[in-house]
């Protein structure tokens, strides 16, 4: 079978499959990052790999933010199972007709999201490489139980940190040439090249036992809200009239501004489920949550599958689900 036909997703589960869970792996594969234990302690450990070419594109998008992004979209994993992030280890392929300059920008990038977020660099590996490639594995704890994307039950709420599709439009502006600078472009594209991660909501919601299930909005609403319906087996409506758009996007998303909040990848916000009688606990802490939240959906049974509602209460046909690197589906 080739890779473009079982996905991305269908290939993790395969090794996920075939994988023993080992020695004191409490959460392994196919969750926002692992969590194992050693003599009494517990650890939080996630990885992600980018490469020009497939993840960034070096012709708009500076080293010093590339480092920085690195950084953060591994931080948004642990910010997804509620943990706190403390070592980062990171390997580099480099083209050989890079100026040193430029990979010192790309350090630079990595230790300003570092000294905020308390994260330590502690080592990795460099060699040469055709062209960029980063690798990046960070390590962390759990104050309080890890928040998994197994938890959701029928019923439930369905929340999202900030707003959605504005990394997705930020870089489809990146990509088209020409169009004038202004605020409301610059913050669509600074929303694509330097994500926040989500650290104190999601480690708030975990401290309170809010988030049932939790997820970070990497590869889109759709894709990740699938992978958290899969792991909880339940299904879900979305509400299209209450998904959260940043003025700026409703300002350039044009005719496609529902395809970029639905499906549009790398906003790094947090998707979980809460139970509905929980709504008023939420709302007297969720000033300490850092960003707003929007209630969007909620969880059905998992027979109804996935879907997405018009203010008619009409189904939606949504074509595109989110990012496959398998299936180029985008």
């Amino acid at each position: 079978m080739l890779l473009k036909e079982v996905g991305e997703f269908g290939l993790i589960e395969r090794i996920r499959q075939a994988t023993p869970k080992g020695r004191g792996v409490r959460i392994g594969i196919g969750d926002d990052a692992a969590w194992v234990e050693c003599r009494n302690r517990s650890f939080l450990i996630t990885s992600d790999l980018l490469i020009e070419g497939v993840h960034f594109s070096l012709k708009w998008t500076s080293f010093y933010g590339l480092g920085y992004k690195t950084l953060a979209v591994n931080l948004s994993d642990l910010a997804a199972m509620g943990g706190s992030p403390a070592y980062l280890i990171l390997s580099l392929g480099i083209p050989v007709d890079f100026k040193t300059e430029d990979v010192e920008e790309f350090y630079r990038g990595i230790r300003t999201l570092a000294s905020r977020s308390s994260v330590a660099l502690v080592g990795g590996d460099t060699s040469a490489s055709k062209r960029f490639l980063i690798s990046a594995s960070l390590v962390g704890h759990s104050p309080y139980k890890p928040i998994t994307r197994s938890g959701g039950k029928v019923g439930d709420d369905l929340y999202v940190t900030g707003t959605l599709g504005d990394s997705a439009l930020g870089l489809k502006l990146l990509k088209e040439k020409g169009g004038r600078a202004n605020k409301e472009r610059g913050y669509l594209i600074s929303r694509h090249h330097f994500p926040t991660a989500r650290l104190m909501a999601g480690t708030i919601l975990a401290q309170k036992n809010l988030a049932r299930a939790m997820i970070d909005l990497s590869d889109g609403l759709l894709q990740d809200l699938s992978h958290l319906c899969k792991a909880s087996r339940v299904g879900a409506v979305i509400w299209q009239e209450a998904l959260p758009l940043s003025r700026a996007y409703r300002t350039f998303a044009g005719k496609k501004a529902l395809l970029y909040a639905l499906t549009g990848g790398e906003d790094y916000e947090l998707l979980f489920c809460l139970r509905p009688r929980d709504r008023s606990r939420l709302e007297r802490i969720k000033k300490r949550l850092g960003v707003p939240i929007t209630r969007i959906g909620k969880c059905l049974p998992a027979h109804e599958g996935i879907k997405v509602i018009n203010p008619k209460g009409e189904p939606l046909s949504i074509s595109v689900t989110g990012y496959d690197h398998f299936r180029k589906s985008h």
